[in-house]
C-alpha cells in the first residue's frame, strides 16, 4: 500500500485461498478469507479483485472439486457482501490437469502451463 502510494498506483490483488488446507501451500484458510479481505479493503492503494486457489494435487481432477466449490462459495459470499474497495471479478481456479472441473465450478481464469509448455524438468 505504501509503495503504491509513492507510485500513485492502485494495485489489483487476488487472495490465495488454501482450500485444501495443505501445509506445503501458501494462502489463507477459508474461514479467514472474509476477515483478511475486510482488513485489506481499508488500504487506499490496494484493491482486491478476486480469489485464487489450486486445490490439492491429485491425478483425478474430480478429487479437487470440493475445494474448488468451497472457493467459489467464498467468492460469491464476498461478492454479495459489497465491501467497499473490493471488486470480486476474478475467480482463478484450475490448472492443466483440472481446468475442466474448475470451469464447471465457476472459474473464469485458469492456469495452463503444462498444456502449453510441457512438463517441468
Amino acid at each position: 500500500d505504501k509503495r503504491c502510494s509513492y507510485l500513485s498506483k492502485k494495485m489489483p490483488v487476488m487472495i490465495e485461498v488454501n482450500s485444501g488446507r495443505e501445509e506445503n501451500k501458501a494462502g489463507v484458510f477459508p474461514e479467514s478469507v472474509l476477515q483478511l479481505i475486510t482488513e485489506i479493503s481499508s488500504l487506499k492503494n490496494i484493491g482486491v479483485v478476486g480469489l485464487m486457489t489450486m486445490g490439492p494435487f491429485t491425478e483425478d481432477p474430480e478429487e479437487i472439486r470440493p475445494s474448488l466449490r468451497l472457493t467459489r462459495r467464498l467468492f460469491e459470499e464476498i461478492s454479495k457482501a459489497k465491501i467497499e474497495g473490493v471488486e470480486m471479478k476474478n475467480l482463478s481456479m484450475g490448472m492443466s490437469n483440472s481446468y475442466r472441473v474448475a470451469i464447471e465450478e465457476g472459474s473464469n481464469m485458469v492456469r495452463l502451463g503444462t498444456i502449453i509448455f510441457g512438463e517441468r524438468q
